[in-house]
């Protein structure tokens, strides 16, 4: 676990119980006392190729944004960030044979001075759990995941369908992706939660608030992992876990916040 004056963050990645090997990947740095990016990734188009791309867009997004100017502000560096490691997955795809169906899931987020900052394509999801309710801030980039906003299927339904995981956007399949852009204010307590589909494709939302709840982000993040892989999950399990430690002068929404949100996905 990392930690500053303002927050602590905790990363863990592990290959579950039916791989032989780990196309996840994740990583983060620390800009200063107020400031950290982090990001995970999930690799596609098998072991090898999935690993490389996942691999990539983490060393990438964050080398990106380190090596971007601070004027910029958090949203462009980290757009720019995200798209300089689709090119770069793109590219080397296009140079080496054996890596041309690679592509990954990529979302990263940078927390600056209390306002969260995320860049977002695929199937990883963006959590904030504020108090005792906790919200999807991301959309998964899945054929399924479209059904469920159009209202075709249910979101239980969708825990266990077929082609839950078929991508319809990855980063590196094309030389331009289109990439999600997310901002919002912090409060103290809140406490941010990506995760990969190994994970959350077992463990259900009300269960990551409660597991994060009271425990610090590095002990909630080997929780989860450990119970995903008591329920058996299918796939590589990645999790990132920040706590806001403090007060951000950013005034609670409370319930309000959260019923905008979820109207995000009704759409």
């Amino acid at each position: 676990m990392s930690a500053a004056p303002n927050f602590e963050i905790a990363l863990l990645t592990d290959i579950g119980t039916q791989r032989s090997g780990n196309e996840d990947s994740c990583g983060h740095f620390i800009e200063n006392e107020d400031a950290v990016v982090f990001a995970v990734a999930d690799g596609v188009g098998g072991y090898e190729g999935g690993e490389v791309a996942s691999a990539i867009a983490i060393e990438v997004t964050l080398r990106a944004y380190r090596e971007s100017p601070g004027s910029w502000g958090a949203a462009k560096r980290l757009h720019r960030a995200v798209q300089q490691a689709n090119i770069e997955i793109h590219n080397k795809a296009l140079t080496v044979p054996e890596l041309h169906s690679m592509a990954t899931t990529l979302t990263a987020v940078a927390v600056e001075r209390g306002i969260l900052y995320a860049a977002h394509v695929g199937d990883c999801r963006l959590y904030l759990a504020r108090h005792h309710k906790i919200t999807q801030i991301t959309k998964d980039h899945t054929v399924v995941g479209e059904r469920v906003r159009m209202g075709l299927i249910s979101i239980a339904d969708a825990r266990n369908h077929p082609e839950r995981s078929k991508l319809l956007r990855s980063v590196g399949r094309d030389l331009i992706v289109s990439v999600d852009r997310i901002s919002m204010p912090l409060i103290k307590g809140d406490r941010v939660i990506l995760c990969s589909d190994g994970l959350h494709g077992v463990i259900e939302d009300h269960e990551l608030e409660h597991a994060t709840r009271n425990l610090d982000p590095e002990t909630a993040c080997q929780r989860m992992i450990e119970e995903a892989n008591l329920r058996g999950t299918a796939d590589n399990l990645t999790c990132a876990i920040f706590r806001m430690n403090a007060e951000t002068g950013h005034v609670s929404t409370n319930g309000g916040f959260f019923e905008r949100v979820r109207g995000w996905f009704s759409r």
